[in-house]
This record gives C-alpha cells, sequence and structure tokens, in this order.
C-alpha cells in the first residue's frame, strides 16, 4: 500500500501545490469520512461508497471553484465542513459501530491500480496538464478541454485519496498528498 501511494501521491500533490489546490485533498479526505460513514450505515463497502462520494464531491469542487475564482479557499472551507457535518450526522443516525481497522488485499490491489492510471495519465498528458496547471487561459485558446481536464484531474484525486484513507487514515492523506511535493519544490 505505501508503495502504490508513493507511487501517485507526488505526481498529483505536485500538480495540486501548482494549481494552488493544495488543500484540496485535505477537503477530499474530510468529505471522505461521509463516504465511510454511508458505507457502514448502508451495510456497503466503505471503500466503494467513499469513492463515489469523493468523486461528487471533486465535480462540486471544480464547480466552487468557478463561481469563487479569486477565493478557491472558501469553496475548500464550504466542502471541508460539509463534509465532516454529513459524516457525523449519518454516523449518529446509523446503529453501526464498527469501523476500518485494516487494509485488505482489495484495498492495496486498488492501490496499485490508481498509481498504474495515474503514471500512464501523467505520461500521456505531462504537457497539457502543465499549461492548464500554469495559465487557463493559454490551455483554453491552445484548444485544451479546460474545465474537462479540471474536472477529471480532481476525480482521480479524489479516487486515490478515497483509496488511501484504509492506509494512511482520513487525517494524513493530504500530508502524503502534499508533503513530498513542497519539500521537492524546494
Amino acid at each position: 500500500a505505501v508503495i502504490a501511494m508513493s507511487l501517485f501521491s507526488p505526481i498529483l500533490g505536485t500538480f495540486l501545490i501548482l494549481r494552488r489546490q493544495s488543500l484540496m485533498s485535505d477537503t477530499l479526505s474530510h468529505v471522505s469520512l461521509s463516504g465511510v460513514a454511508f458505507g457502514l450505515v448502508l451495510g456497503i463497502s466503505p471503500t466503494i461508497s467513499t469513492v463515489i462520494i469523493v468523486m461528487i464531491a471533486a465535480v462540486f469542487l471544480e464547480y466552487l471553484r468557478t463561481i469563487y475564482k479569486d477565493f478557491m479557499e472558501i469553496g475548500t472551507a464550504i466542502l471541508m465542513s460539509t463534509g465532516l457535518a454529513i459524516a457525523l450526522i449519518v454516523m449518529s443516525r446509523g446503529k453501526s459501530s464498527s469501523s476500518i481497522v485494516t487494509i485488505s488485499t482489495e484495498q492495496v490491489i486498488s492501490l496499485f491500480i490508481i498509481a498504474t492510471i495515474v503514471l500512464i495519465l501523467t505520461f500521456l498528458f505531462i504537457r497539457p496538464m502543465y499549461i492548464l496547471t500554469f495559465d487557463e487561459d493559454t490551455a483554453f485558446v491552445d484548444g485544451l478541454p479546460v474545465r474537462t481536464m479540471s474536472i477529471l484531474f480532481n476525480i482521480v484525486t479524489g479516487v486515490a485519496i478515497a483509496l488511501m484513507i484504509p492506509a494512511a487514515g482520513a487525517l494524513l492523506v493530504s500530508t502524503i498528498m502534499v508533503l513530498p511535493a513542497s519539500i521537492a519544490l524546494r
């Protein structure tokens, strides 16, 4: 699990920092708690429910980014607090007292799958992502599907975060995503 996370976290973290979205990983990890809560209450795999909730949140985060173009932290704060609130409400309604204590073989395999996807996408789309990251207007003029690329980046990052939760815990995921890229930038 650690090897898989070390393959994709610095790549995603670098783009998060360069796009001034370093708190997105923290936000989505907080939102992921809602996914875990829904999974436990509904009696389905917390990993699957977390991936679904985080994908929805990633798209919503991009929507908030377009509304608060100059104030990205507002969208982050809205989504972070909403995710935690929903998790608390859902868990208080449920009768389940179980929690995720260990990581399964399925979850380790999922981490390697997302690592492979991130590595392949990085190899195929590194140039368009750099253009999008440093100047969205130039990317738009160059004919790149800016909004679609941003949404897909958020979704891939969200899925990666959701899959990291069982191995790292919800509150350490942002550190794993941002710290290696931050150190590398120095």
